[in-house]
C-alpha cells in the first residue's frame, strides 16, 4: 500500500525525493500509535490496523502541505532554506488544526466504555497517539529532510534552478 501511495506522489510531484520526504513521517506515526496502544493496554488487532491505515492517510497530508508549498515558493525563485522556513511557518496552522480536529474527534472513541468498546477504543488510541506524536515530530523532520535531500532544480515542468543561499562573507 505504501509503495502505491509513493508512486502516486512521485507522479504528482514529478520527483522521487519529495514523496520520500513526505513518507518519512509514516514510521514516526506508527511509533506514536504503538506507544499509545501499549500505554492503554491495547493490542494490535484488526481494529487497530484500521486505525493505522487511517493514520497513514492523515499523516502524509502534513508532509504534502509543507513540501508542496516549498516547491511553489522555490518555483518563484526563492532560496531553499527561505522557502522551507516560510512554508513551515505558514502551514503550521493548518497542520495543527487538522491534528486538533482528528485528536478531539477520536478522543471519545478512545475513552468509550460499554458494549463493543474494545473495537472503538483501539481505533481511537491509534489515531490519538499517532497524530499527537507525529505532529510534534513532522514539523521538524519534514523540513530537515527536505533541506538535506532535495536538489537545486525545482521539480516540475519548468525545471528552473532556484537561487542558492548567498555565501557568508568573512569578516
Amino acid at each position: 500500500m505504501l509503495q502505491a501511495r509513493w508512486l502516486v506522489l512521485a507522479a504528482q510531484f514529478e520527483s522521487f525525493v519529495d514523496p520520500l520526504v513526505i513518507m518519512l513521517s509514516v514510521p514516526l506515526s506508527m511509533i506514536g500509535a504503538l506507544l499509545a496502544l501499549k500505554w492503554s493496554d491495547g493490542s494490535l488487532n484488526v481494529y487497530s490496523q484500521i486505525g493505522l491505515i487511517t493514520l497513514v492517510g492523515l499523516i502524509t497530508t502534513h508532509g504534502i502541505l509543507i513540501v508542496e508549498f516549498t516547491n511553489q515558493l522555490r518555483g518563484q525563485g526563492m532560496a531553499m532554506i527561505d522557502a522551507l522556513v516560510k512554508a513551515s511557518s505558514q502551514r503550521l496552522r493548518p497542520i495543527v488544526m487538522t491534528t486538533g480536529a482528528m485528536v478531539l474527534g477520536a478522543l471519545p472513541l478512545a475513552l468509550t466504555s460499554g458494549a463493543e468498546a474494545e473495537s472503538r477504543t483501539q481505533i481511537g488510541w491509534v489515531i490519538v497517539g499517532g497524530m499527537s506524536l507525529v505532529t510534534l515530530l513532522t514539523v521538524f523532520v519534514v523540513p530537515t529532510m527536505c533541506a538535506l535531500l532535495t536538489r537545486a532544480a525545482v521539480p516540475g515542468a519548468n525545471m528552473a534552478v532556484a537561487k542558492e543561499q548567498p555565501e557568508f562573507a568573512a569578516k
